[in-house]
């Protein structure tokens, strides 16, 4: 691992809050950098601070970092979301203030597709009626609705990561799995694609959901895709709480046209880890309700913590933002002997150009270069020779275009 930094490990301040997993810290100590922990999510003055005297700054979902926040980030270097999704920020903020943000877009990939199928088979032995009525002192052996899912139809809405471990899954379960997706994805197994949404709702029997939160998205589950649904099925909601219209899905559950429910997410949730909260579904037994806990197992937060520790190390020691979700990837390969650095800037026409004039005037010599740009900001890194690695990297630094120049000795 490169040893290159603008200045000394121990002057690099890491923040991580909100009890992000150990794992974090320990690979990040292990690359000989401090890190200071705060078990909680800020808000207000605490967190403006904490933006202002942080160079990496860890969250995951409950802190949020918009636009204010962002005007504290003066020598802010990046922010890491130590989740899968990264609403918690306003990433194009970050991009103009030339902040990079991380995440874990893959590391609970698994732990989401067990639950998904732990739902599936819940909800088709109807264990929570009966572990409802087992509590209550109630011993109900009655076989009535109760199903193997063999040979069963399983729609996955959403073929992403999530959607295809689960059809992978399902399968070995011995499901027939269809699958829709706005894009064309390669099936895996015997999965098999269908037309449209549709078609979907048409032929399942239980109904998956791994979408994002989109205008697109949003209610893409409402009165007539459920009452197109074949009766008896089941929908499974373990995406964003938006993309079910849930007054509709009350409805369809009360006429019996929907013969179950399990959801872990909802259009609105509270901040806190343990609060109280009314979900709407109480008085449906066969509605399985979880409280968000998807990707909250041991195994995905500890691959979450490691990730994005290793996204923070990369871009630090080398300039890497591969991964980075608001900024143009760029992973150059390490050249020996030379100095490098790194320049983000506007998006402008003429950028590298002038970036090339000063390597000339001054006499340097580029060893490697790689330049990639998104819409608004460009990023740039630079490999040149050391003894005139300085000058170049001031006189970058100055040209008007340029948000943020930092060079790793």
């Amino acid at each position: 691992m490169s040893q290159a930094t603008s200045f000394p490990r121990e002057r690099i301040r890491i923040t991580l809050l909100e009890n992000i997993h150990p794992a974090a810290r320990e690979t990040l100590e292990e690359a000989g950098y401090m890190v200071e922990l705060i078990p909680r999510a800020l808000e207000g003055d605490e967190l403006n601070a904490a933006v202002a005297a942080s160079h990496l700054l860890g969250v995951r979902s409950r802190t949020k970092i918009r636009a204010p926040q962002l005007a504290h980030a003066g020598k802010l270097l990046a922010i890491g979301c130590f989740s899968v999704g990264t609403d918690q920020v306003a990433i194009g903020d970050a991009a103009q203030a030339g902040v990079p943000v991380f995440n874990a877009p893959h590391a609970s990939t698994r732990s989401v597709a067990e639950l998904t199928m732990g739902h599936v088979v819940a909800l088709a032995r109807r264990i929570g009626e009966k572990n409802l009525k087992l509590h209550r002192g109630e011993w109900d052996k009655s076989l009535a609705g109760a199903h193997e899912v063999r040979g069963r139809t399983l729609g996955i809405v959403g073929y992403g990561h999530i959607g295809q471990q689960v059809g992978i899954l399902a399968e070995a379960f011995g499901m027939r799995v269809i699958f829709h997706d706005i894009q064309k994805k390669l099936p895996l197994g015997l999965n098999r694609p269908v037309s449209s949404l549709d078609a979907l709702l048409d032929e399942a029997d239980f109904v998956s959901l791994h979408v994002p939160d989109t205008p697109r998205t949003r209610g893409m589950i409402g009165p007539s895709q459920l009452e197109r649904m074949k009766a008896g099925s089941y929908v499974i909601n373990l995406s964003r709480g938006s993309v079910v219209d849930v007054e509709a899905l009350r409805t369809a559950l009360r006429s019996t046209h929907i013969a179950g429910a399990a959801l872990d997410v909802f259009p609105t949730e509270p901040a806190p880890t343990n609060a109280t909260f009314d979900v709407g579904f109480t008085d449906f037994p066969n509605v399985i309700l979880t409280p968000h806990i998807g990707g909250n197992t041991e195994e995905a937060q500890r691959n979450i913590g490691i990730e994005v520790a290793n996204s923070f190390i990369g871009f630090i020691d080398r300039g890497s933002t591969e991964g980075a979700v608001n900024f143009p990837n760029v992973n150059l390969p390490e050249i020996p002997d030379t100095h490098r650095i790194l320049n983000i800037h506007r998006n402008v026409p003429g950028a590298l150009a002038e970036v090339n004039r000063i390597v000339s005037e001054v006499g340097a010599n580029i060893e490697a270069q790689q330049l990639a740009t998104t819409r608004d900001i460009g990023y740039l890194v630079m490999d040149v020779n050391k003894e005139l690695s300085d000058e170049v990297n001031s006189r970058i630094a100055a040209l008007p275009m340029s948000v943020r120049t930092r060079i790793l000795y």
